[in-house]
């Protein structure tokens, strides 16, 4: 009897199906290099430009081209506000982004809004929603106007899903509004503090100003999106700029109603993934329900000798994380139920 060929390196279930890059936190500003809020950690303002064109021409240059790039938040720096470059500082960037050959989808941060309204970002070109996949049929998941969040499909069976992890804040919004009346009472509530952007001595100290969190209106959204997931046999990728799983981030840096996103996505079997950024440090963790929670490091604080971005090869049975400097490899295996058979 003849023996069997040994199997190749590349088996049924290690055939790429699509790639998609990350980049998260580039804080860009035309300005000399400065320190964080507690003064310890270096910010790189200027050189941040370079390192994105850096990641645009690896990504460019990669052999099979992601299908898009996330850019997961804080684009530009909120000094720009303080020395009226915010327009000019984001026009520098957005024409730096146009060299990129694929999509970006834009995911909007605390910087987002230290810079501009809004309103402004809803007329701005870092809203993406124009990407977005409508399901025919199915109202219930097409996202309200009142937040930010839009779901899309670079390839079949793969649905990624942006939320606004602003909806819910006190930033960006009209201090005469009934919503930002709302939602510095909920921060006023958590955080005692005359200094609102001060974790200090708080119970939960992610009720800082300078995140936000997500509306029962965008978690109701979420909801339905995810249930139509499950019945297609989708599996989910989840954006934001505010991470929402503790173990993988700085409890500092979380969205004030983490608990409430997780319960939604925990409720579901589809999703297999869930990117962050804001924290600098990036993060990783594994939740007992198989979801993978990765936080990309900053751009900002990443040396001009070093990179921070990835990109993530997508496998009928997992994703792979190939970082760059700062940006460490990760392999995200799919729960068993959740592998594809093809």
């Amino acid at each position: 009897m003849d023996a069997k060929p040994e199997p190749g390196p590349l088996s049924e279930s290690s055939e790429l199906l699509f790639s998609f890059g990350v980049i998260a936190d580039i804080q860009y500003a035309d300005l000399e290099d400065g320190y964080n809020f507690q003064g310890s950690r270096r910010r790189y303002y200027r050189h941040s430009l370079l390192h994105l064109q850096g990641a645009i021409e690896h990504w460019n240059k990669e052999s099979s081209p992601p299908s898009c790039v996330l850019q997961l938040g804080d684009i530009i720096d909120g000094y720009n506000a303080q020395y009226k470059a915010s327009e000019k500082s984001l026009e520098l960037i957005m024409n730096t982004f146009q060299r990129l050959k694929v999509p970006v989808h834009h995911t909007w941060g605390n910087h987002e809004f230290y810079n501009f309204s809004r309103d402004y970002l809803t007329n701005s070109k870092l809203n993406t929603k124009f990407l977005e996949d409508q399901i025919a049929h199915h109202p219930e998941t097409v996202p309200s106007e009142n937040y930010y969040a839009y779901h899309f499909v670079p390839f079949p069976k793969f649905r990624f899903i942006l939320l606004d992890a602003y909806d819910m804040s006190i930033l960006g919004v009209d201090q005469s509004s009934p919503k930002y009346q709302q939602c510095l009472k909920i921060l006023r509530e958590h955080n005692p503090n005359t200094e609102l952007n001060s974790p200090q001595g708080l119970a939960e100290p992610q009720f800082v100003q300078f995140n936000g969190g997500f509306s029962q209106e965008q978690l109701n959204w979420l909801n339905e999106v995810l249930t139509f997931s499950d019945r297609n046999q989708e599996k989910v990728v989840i954006v934001s700029h505010l991470p929402i799983y503790p173990e993988a981030s700085d409890s500092v840096c979380l969205a004030w109603n983490y608990r409430d996103a997780l319960a939604v996505i925990w409720s579901h079997k589809c999703v297999v993934c869930f990117f962050a950024g804001h924290t600098h440090d990036g993060g990783y963790s594994e939740d007992p329900f198989g979801v993978h929670h990765v936080n990309i490091e900053g751009v900002i604080e990443t040396a001009p000798d070093s990179q921070a971005f990835g990109t993530v090869h997508v496998y009928p049975d997992k994703m792979m994380l190939k970082g760059r400097g700062r940006v460490p490899d990760r392999i995200m295996n799919y729960k068993k139920e959740n592998a594809f058979h093809f």
